[in-house]
């Protein structure tokens, strides 16, 4: 048995030197991670271009094996990472999600690059739950939902990298196109080599070390992260909590916190992750198929068009993403999900009669996905605040997996076979059923969501471990 300040000792902090830390060394990996995907999808035109000759069905397989990695490495890595720890899965899921990025520029067939892409996803999967577990547990409560947003918005800046470097690397002047797609995927892998030095800045989370058996370790963390954002001096007692201490939380209890105990907060938190999966998924990785078979644009010209649309996703959670610690989850995670479906569905209308061209095109995805860039990181947020420690990190994998499960695998596979029948209808009817899911997910928040903002992790979800 522990009583312990530690998460008032945490809450009560001004934003640090500390906290920047924490940002910069998490936002790269996100980073890393747009990058990979965003090269994914604008070398699909070389991919079917190139000596491997990919049919688009063959593109979106790979992609969906990309998301089946993510599905199956958030499973295995957020369990893990509950019971070990977060500061280890970093450097695991990382050197996985390198080594795979490697290999994948050695491809030599169409399974071998699905294989590959497989394993990618396996590693990104797993920093998902570990990184959003830490953002959590290390932050103070007051900068929790802008911090975590823009965090995961930061997965546009190297969506944009991304963009640029395809141009440069499917340019025929510059390298053959069928090496231009394998040097992409070694450039990410090396850049990626400096986030391992980066994780070092990174502890391991005091609210986990306290429930599972190692208090001295955690109070050692805590007095260090005070030093460091020059906490001012305790005045007065702050809250406590007592805490019974555990090497682990066995999976009984787990099904029992996520579908008795918070049946309600798991309906919520699967709608918003199955509705953003499909919504994002489905329309990026085919984002450049559609460019380039109905609007004519070359594969090594998709860069410019990803450019905006990069741009938009990450101004969303850049400027809204204070909103969301304001106005509050239950005003901003209805209003962003809900505007964002409209806008796809009206557009989607457009784009169906022909009254887009390839420009309009890309601004309406760009305003879309202002919206929708901080609504499906906010998916993330409500999971990761609005469960127990002990569960937090398996219920963001279980419902990430879930959620991209249902709507991330299958989403580029459909698309690629609308995209494939040449009918501008076929394409609208997808667009219309991922507006569906925002629309819906929008209006289940609305109805059981949870007012998080500026209170304590504790406050929201009371550890399993809590003694009265």
């Amino acid at each position: 048995m522990v009583e312990t300040d530690i998460p008032a000792r945490l809450d009560r902090l001004r934003w640090g030197t500390f906290h920047t830390r924490v940002v910069v060394a998490l936002g790269i990996t996100w980073i890393l991670d747009g990058l990979e995907v965003t090269l994914a999808g604008a070398l699909s035109g070389a991919l079917k271009e190139g000596s491997l000759q990919f049919s688009n069905f063959d593109v979106g397989f790979a992609n969906s094996a990309y998301l089946a990695g993510a599905v199956l490495g958030a499973l295995g890595f957020g369990w893990l990472t509950d019971r070990i720890g977060r500061k280890k899965l970093f450097f695991i899921t990382l050197a996985l999600y390198l080594s795979a990025t490697a290999a994948t520029a050695l491809s030599w067939s169409v399974g071998s690059y699905a294989l590959f892409r497989f394993l990618t996803g396996a590693g990104i999967g797993g920093e998902y739950t570990a990184i959003n577990s830490t953002i959590q547990e290390l932050v103070p409560a007051r900068y929790r939902g802008f911090t975590d947003l823009v965090i995961n918005g930061s997965f546009w800046v190297g969506a944009a990298l991304g963009a640029v470097a395809a141009i440069a690397l499917l340019d025929p002047a510059v390298i053959s196109p069928d090496y231009g797609w394998r040097l992409a995927y070694l450039t990410g892998a090396v850049l990626g080599l400096g986030v391992l030095l980066m994780r070092m800045w990174i502890p391991e989370s005091p609210r986990w070390l306290m429930i599972h058996g190692q208090p001295e370790r955690a109070q050692a963390i805590i007095a260090d992260i005070e030093r460091t954002a020059h906490a001012p001096p305790v005045t007065t007692l702050l809250p406590t909590i007592r805490l019974r201490m555990r090497s682990h939380t066995p999976l009984r209890e787990v099904a029992h916190t996520l579908f008795t105990l918070y049946r309600q907060r798991s309906l919520v938190g699967l709608s918003l992750m199955t509705a953003q999966a499909f919504f994002y998924n489905a329309i990026f990785f085919t984002y450049a198929l559609v460019l380039t078979d109905f609007f004519g644009i070359a594969s090594n010209q998709v860069g410019w068009y990803i450019l905006p649309f990069a741009a938009g996703n990450f101004l969303g959670p850049l400027l809204l993403g204070r909103l969301f610690d304001t106005l509050g989850r239950r005003v901003m995670i209805p209003l962003t999900y809900g505007t964002s479906g409209v806008l796809l569905a009206l557009s989607g209308y457009l784009f169906s009669i022909g009254a887009l061209s390839a420009q309009t095109q890309t601004i309406a995805w760009m305003v879309i996905f202002f919206f929708a860039s901080p609504a499906a990181s906010a998916a993330y947020l409500t999971v990761s605040e609005t469960f127990p420690l002990e569960v937090r990190a398996l219920a963001i994998a279980l419902f990430y997996a879930i959620g991209t499960g249902i709507g991330g695998v299958a989403g580029p596979m459909l698309f690629g076979a609308l995209v494939d029948t040449g009918s501008r209808n076929s394409v609208f009817a997808g667009y219309l059923l991922g507006a569906g899911l925002m629309i819906a997910a929008a209006i289940i928040a609305r109805r059981y969501g949870i007012a998080a903002e500026r209170k304590s992790l504790e406050q929201v979800a009371r550890p399993l471990a809590t003694v009265e």
